[in-house]
């Protein structure tokens, strides 16, 4: 069995606190559905803890972003998802260290596992249902058999859908393997992972009544899904841009220009409001002024000579002399 120690060096992210209440419940998992080896628990515990972020997280973070806008219906991923009704995309979003998705997977775990996940979704978050869900995928889709050959790159791509975080899920599969000895034959003692009556009706599912036919979780439909739609729609919209840049062109391109212009006058004004521009124009108005005085008085004396002060005294003092001179009488 996985102890506490095993868990933490696999997964050292993942607080103390969270480890002693998921151990029990991992533990008894991995016995229902034969991940009983030290190569499938090794493959088994890298796996989930890449699509869990080492058991961090058991929900879907929900943006909601613009590929989780699409589990909505109508829509193709919708479908797939069978998310008919609206809000189904985020009722029904992931959930489990695997990442269950969708209505119509929410309908097929829950009736495996005895439970309603379909009324009661968040339940497929929780301890005993999350991981239960995580390794019924994992005993239904053949993943052990995958694991004893250490064929890791088809269990990835049966997880997956393709092979994104193959890195790192590889980074989580070789310390599995040196922290459990997966190089020594063996299988693990279960005998005591003990926990409580709230495991629910897991307990009662052997792997004798699995069907056969593989078990589908949602999120590789998604992972599938997304990459050829980014694809088609570059496809799309290509010779969109084609069949109106055939004539039309012209007048948007006429608006661009006008709008060029637009925007230099709106700058042109701004930058002629400036304080520096303003104090420029009142010195200059200023020196034009002062210039402009001198010579309106320059022009007026041009046209009306002014006589001196001196020489009005002059004619004025010779004036009286002559206006005396006769009224003197000689004493002869």
């Amino acid at each position: 069995m996985i102890t506490d120690n095993d868990l933490q060096q696999i997964m050292p992210r993942l607080p103390q606190a969270k480890r002693q209440l998921y151990l029990p419940f991992l533990n008894k998992v991995m016995e229902i559905y034969e991940i009983d080896t030290p190569l499938r628990a090794a493959a088994f515990l890298a796996q989930i803890a890449h699509e869990s972020v080492e058991l961090r997280y058991m929900e879907e973070i929900w943006g909601p972003t613009p590929q989780q806008r699409r589990y909505e219906p109508p829509s193709d991923l919708a479908r797939k998802l069978g998310n008919t009704q609206p809000g189904d995309g985020f009722r029904y979003r992931g959930r489990g260290p695997i990442q269950i998705t969708g209505r119509s997977n929410y309908t097929t775990y829950g009736d495996l596992l005895g439970v309603d996940l379909v009324i009661n979704p968040d339940l497929a978050a929780t301890p005993q249902y999350a991981f239960s869900t995580a390794a019924l995928f994992w005993k239904r889709n053949g993943l052990n058999e995958l694991a004893d050959v250490q064929d890791f790159i088809t269990i990835t791509k049966r997880i997956n859908g393709g092979l994104n975080g193959l890195a790192d899920r590889q980074k989580y599969y070789a310390i599995a393997k040196n922290v459990l000895g997966a190089d020594e034959p063996g299988s693990f003692d279960f005998t005591t992972a003990a926990i409580g009556s709230s495991f629910g009706s897991a307990t009662a599912i052997a792997p004798s009544v699995l069907p056969s036919a593989a078990l589908p979780r949602g999120q590789e439909l998604i992972e599938q899904d997304s990459a050829p739609i980014t694809a088609a729609s570059q496809n799309k919209t290509k010779p969109v841009a084609k069949k109106k840049s055939a004539r039309p062109a012209k007048k948007p391109a006429g608006k661009l220009v006008s709008v060029k212009k637009a925007a230099k006058k709106v700058t042109k004004k701004a930058k002629s409001k400036s304080p520096k521009k303003a104090a420029k124009k009142v010195v200059k108005k200023a020196v034009k002024k002062a210039a402009k005085k001198p010579a309106k008085k320059a022009a007026k004396a041009a046209v009306k000579p002014k006589v001196a002060k001196s020489t009005k005294k002059a004619a004025k003092k010779s004036g009286k002399a002559t206006k005396r001179a006769p009224a003197k009488k000689s004493r002869r």
